[in-house]
């Protein structure tokens, strides 16, 4: 990171890029997850939004996303800024002391906000977050990661300083505007035309009873490019990071990923995966009802597949860093399982080139 600027005034609020001098997000970010990397890719300039919930790791998503995430050839031009909103004393702690102790500091900015810290205070972390994001990416040419962390707290105090106001409430007792003022901070990211840095931006907010339709997970999903959301159901498995697959999503994944972007083959494994794990799923809830032995022979392999996808692909240790190429070379791994016939997202070509079995013969010729 570059000397710290002082001396300068700038003025927090910004203001959204305009809609005509936006450059089209197209190149990979890599978190080194593979559930995100490989399923629902971070695309340089994109807002892609963590639902959690009370209790779910999304702290431990947070620090190591902030540790490991990275343009692939271009790390020396990538910096991250980290606020974090309402957080508690013991939060702020274990993220600080993350930092430090992975070396990730070296090249962060951390904005922290306590929740012992006035409300008003809350509003103004992830604007100051940003202004320091654009100072970064547009004066010194970086590449920006935004990692804001708990927004539904931002929401709360804005609901808080509406009520103090004596304005009328909206929907769920927050403020009618609470739209416009999110995606005035949401808007912020992305690309330039003319310039070469760029705003990434990944809020993470816990939804209130874990409800998707409450009006600060809904809002925010109208404001940004999809959602990755995290399952009670994966981490009481033990599963981590407890990513619910099927009902996640990263609309600008296509722009950014394939061949001179990652691989060739990370679009077809990508849909091929989906679709196995979302017939294992129907599987793994048609069992509950009729038992195992009620399932023809292809519905155990996909309950199988299911099993092995969760626990070898998603599953990975929270100081585990996999690059793209090793995520879809395990990706193909769990895909074996499945009969090459019934691998129908995927060209036969590709099939060929990747798949285990023709690899592993491959290099025994060698």
């Amino acid at each position: 990171l570059p000397p710290i600027l002082s001396g300068e005034e700038r003025d927090v609020n910004g203001s959204p890029i305009n809609p005509y001098a936006r450059v089209y997000p197209h190149e990979f970010i890599q978190t080194g997850i593979s559930i995100i990397d490989v399923m629902f890719s971070l695309i340089r300039g994109q807002k892609l939004p963590i639902f959690s919930q009370s209790g779910l790791p999304h702290d431990i998503i947070a620090a190591q996303i902030a540790r490991q995430a990275t343009i692939p050839g271009e790390e020396e031009e990538f910096a991250i800024v980290f606020g974090g909103v309402g957080l508690r004393s013991a939060e702020a702690e274990y993220f600080i002391e993350e930092f430090r102790r992975s070396g990730a500091l070296e090249r962060s900015v951390v904005v922290l906000n306590l929740a012992s810290d006035p409300p008003v205070e809350r509003l103004l972390t992830p604007r100051i977050a940003l202004t320091i994001a654009e100072y970064l990416a547009f004066d010194l040419n970086m590449h920006v990661l935004v990692i804001l962390i708990d927004m539904t707290n931002y929401c709360e105090a804005l609901r808080e300083m509406s009520t103090a106001r004596g304005e009328v409430p909206g929907r769920g007792g927050y403020p009618g505007y609470m739209y416009s003022d999110l995606a005035s901070i949401y808007e912020r990211a992305g690309i330039v035309r003319g310039r070469s840095g760029s705003i990434t931006i990944m809020p993470i907010l816990t939804m209130p009873g874990g409800d998707l339709r409450h009006p600060i997970p809904d809002t925010t999903g109208y404001i940004t490019e999809g959602q990755i959301i995290l399952s009670t159901e994966l981490n009481a498995k033990g599963i981590y990071p407890p990513v619910d697959v099927l009902p996640s999503l990263s609309r600008l994944m296509r722009s950014g990923v394939g061949a001179g972007k990652t691989r060739e083959d990370h679009k077809a494994v990508a849909d091929q995966l989906y679709d196995a794990y979302a017939r294992g799923v129907k599987a793994r809830d048609l069992a509950s009802i009729v038992g195992e032995v009620g399932l023809s022979q292809r519905m155990r392999r996909y309950l199988k597949f299911a099993d092995a996808f969760e626990e070898k692909f998603i599953n990975q240790d929270a100081y585990e860093e996999r690059s793209i190429d090793e995520s879809l070379d395990l990706a193909w791994e769990v895909l074996s399982l499945i009969p090459e016939d019934e691998l129908v997202r995927i060209p036969r070509s590709l099939i060929s080139k990747y798949h285990p079995k023709y690899r592993r013969g491959a290099s025994r010729e060698h």
